[in-house]
């Protein structure tokens, strides 16, 4: 005996939030990306033209790609086709890479990054998961993703 299974039937749209599980970094992301004040958004708003994706939705998708390392806009653009945490951050929407690509070299969301990175460490040390001493420089070398040449010297982070 088997489960029913038809794919000929019209079926409704699912609430994609049901499909996270409680912990995901989703939530963390969504969470900081709300907290970002509205008036750091002013500079993304037009009057004319057409209706551009709403900048705290590319924000949480580029934030959420950046913390699952993917880095480059056409992946992204996958992740939004196929991953169930992105089409919920994103609410349904699809942004073109050429879009993703466009909305993080504007200026202003160099600084929006800055602000969600400072907000993420002072939510973290909030909630007592790092503590305040816990983001240094030193001599250390660090290596990551068990690659022999991804590793970062102190004068390396100093000088970029």
């Amino acid at each position: 005996m088997f489960k029913h299974y038809t794919m000929n039937q019209v079926i409704l749209p699912l609430d994609l939030e049901m499909k996270l599980q409680v912990n995901d970094i989703a939530y963390a992301v969504n969470h900081v990306v709300e907290s970002i004040p509205e008036d750091s958004f002013a500079e993304f708003f037009r009057e004319t033209g057409c209706p551009a994706y709403h900048p705290r939705m590319m924000m949480k998708v580029i934030l959420c790609a950046y913390t699952q390392s993917v880095f480059s806009g056409r992946k992204i653009e996958g992740l939004l086709k196929d991953s169930v945490r992105m089409m919920w951050l994103a609410q349904g929407y699809e942004p073109s890479y050429r879009t993703i690509n466009r909305f993080r070299v504007h200026p202003e969301v160099k600084e929006l990054l800055r602000q969600c990175f400072v907000l993420f460490r002072c939510q973290l040390v909030k909630e007592k998961m790092i503590e305040e001493e816990a983001i240094f420089i030193d001599g250390t070398k660090i290596e990551a993703n068990a690659n022999k040449f991804t590793f970062v010297w102190k004068k390396s982070i100093e000088k970029y």
